[in-house]
């Protein structure tokens, strides 16, 4: 005999209480908890078959060869291509360029081979922005947000490769909260997961982002996919950094880099030509360091300026670089360098708008302050390296690379920590143990 029961669900996220509140401790929103009667079935309730398990030997894999999207760069930072039967998911802050690239992508493979499906943009919007971008080439356009009408309409044309743009306007009958929510992207996530998985067919959903970086909707929403994507960059800055942070068929390790150009994206073969291609201003407070993207190395252009305080309390303002670590090398250079800096407001930026997250750009960041304050120009020079707190400069990984690539445009000379990496080269190699040492090339 089923037993029935009083339950209170959270339209939003779908979070069950016993009893009814006025704000739903999961998702934190205001009057979404329902009242629902719930059936319970006895414990001698019907028996499930046994599921039978397949030899992994004799799985059929002449289906899985990679599909190569006619973009390099993306090509690269997946693996090789996309993967059929996989989930995509492609994240960036608004304005950053994610639907321009999806764009891109369809419109360089095969009419019949990809479905884009978007729910924030109508088919008229969808061709005007194709005008826009210049591609040629003919391409099926859903517009729509019924997540039943497009599974549909997938399952009907069964193409190769399936466009969602976004994931946050898909809407279902069948789940419960509001289109965007956490109930209704987690359920059309799943859904589309199993079609995926059963015809074979390749998703690349977009997704949008919050305020604090991350993908809208449950974390487990990564956790489902199969390869989590985020496109970076500043929004009004020409470069863009497509980055891998979860691949099951492939390496984490690689990045693409991209250019916005009205045109599109397009892509960076030599991106740390690129952004030293400009003819800087022999002027002191520049110095090129080289970080790593994934498994490449990239030469940046540090800038600093100081200049004396009007204030009491000297600013530190930073662009592409971390505040907190900006204060850090300051104390550094005060402490071990004697340097005064209680007086100095000190500016630092990355140009070309590239976000360095790496403590191998420390020694030239301080390098480009002293520079900065001595008024004195270190030219055709990289400097790379970390600090420590007691003035040490340390060693950081992949120095090879970094020390190749600046061979390559032409430097003269790298400061670097201590090493066994000896000059293969015309490049001269300064080896230095201390940030006093290092400073002295200034």
């Amino acid at each position: 005999m089923a037993k029935s029961s009083t339950v209170f669900v959270c339209s939003n996220c779908n979070f069950r209480s016993p009893r009814w509140q006025g704000k739903c401790p999961e998702c934190g929103q205001w009057n979404t908890l329902e009242e629902k009667r719930e059936a319970f079935r006895a414990k001698n309730g019907p028996a499930y078959s046994a599921a039978s398990p397949i030899d992994l030997s004799a799985v059929d894999l002449s289906f899985a060869g990679r599909i190569k999207s006619g973009i390099g760069e993306f090509d690269e930072v997946l693996g090789g291509g996309l993967v059929p039967g996989s989930l995509v998911l492609l994240g960036g802050d608004p304005g950053i360029g994610k639907s321009t690239l999806a764009l891109q992508m369809a419109m360089g493979l095969d009419s019949n081979e990809v479905l884009y499906v978007s729910g924030e943009e109508s088919a008229a919007q969808i061709k005007l922005r194709s005008n826009r971008l210049k591609t040629d080439g003919v391409l099926a356009v859903l517009s729509e947000t019924s997540l039943e009408a497009i599974l549909a309409a997938v399952e009907a044309q069964k193409p190769r490769i399936v466009i969602i743009d976004s994931i946050q306007t898909m809407y279902s009958e069948q789940a419960s909260g509001v289109a965007g929510g956490v109930a209704q992207v987690t359920f059309a996530v799943q859904q589309i997961m199993h079609l995926a998985k059963s015809l074979h067919i390749t998703f690349l959903i977009i997704g949008h982002v919050t305020k604090e970086g991350y993908l809208a909707g449950p974390k487990t929403l990564e956790h489902m996919v199969d390869t989590v994507l985020y496109l970076e960059g500043e929004r009004f800055a020409t470069y863009r950094i497509l980055r891998c942070v979860k691949n099951r068929f492939g390496t984490t390790n690689e990045v693409g880099v991209f250019e916005m150009l009205p045109e599109g994206l397009k892509e960076v073969k030599n991106p740390s030509q690129l952004f030293l291609a400009e003819e800087s201003v022999q002027a002191s407070g520049n110095v090129v360091t080289s970080v790593m993207e994934g498994s490449r190395a990239l030469l940046l252009e540090i800038q600093a300026l100081t200049s004396v305080s009007n204030f009491g309390y000297p600013k530190r303002t930073t662009a592409g670089f971390d505040n907190n670590r900006l204060q850090l090398l300051a104390a550094i250079l005060s402490k071990r360098a004697g340097l005064n800096l209680s007086n100095q407001d000190v500016y630092v930026n990355v140009v070309g708008g590239i976000k360095v997250d790496e403590p191998a750009a420390d020694l030239a960041v301080a390098m480009a302050i002293v520079s900065s304050i001595k008024d004195s120009i270190l030219e055709s020079t990289v400097a790379v390296g970390e600090l420590g707190l007691s003035g040490e400069v340390r060693f950081v990984p992949n120095l090879e690379k970094r020390i190749k690539e600046a061979e390559k445009l032409g430097f003269k000379q790298v400061i670097c920590p201590k090493t066994k990496v000896s000059a293969k080269g015309k490049i001269k190699i300064l080896q230095v143990r201390t940030l006093e040492e290092a400073l002295k090339f200034v």
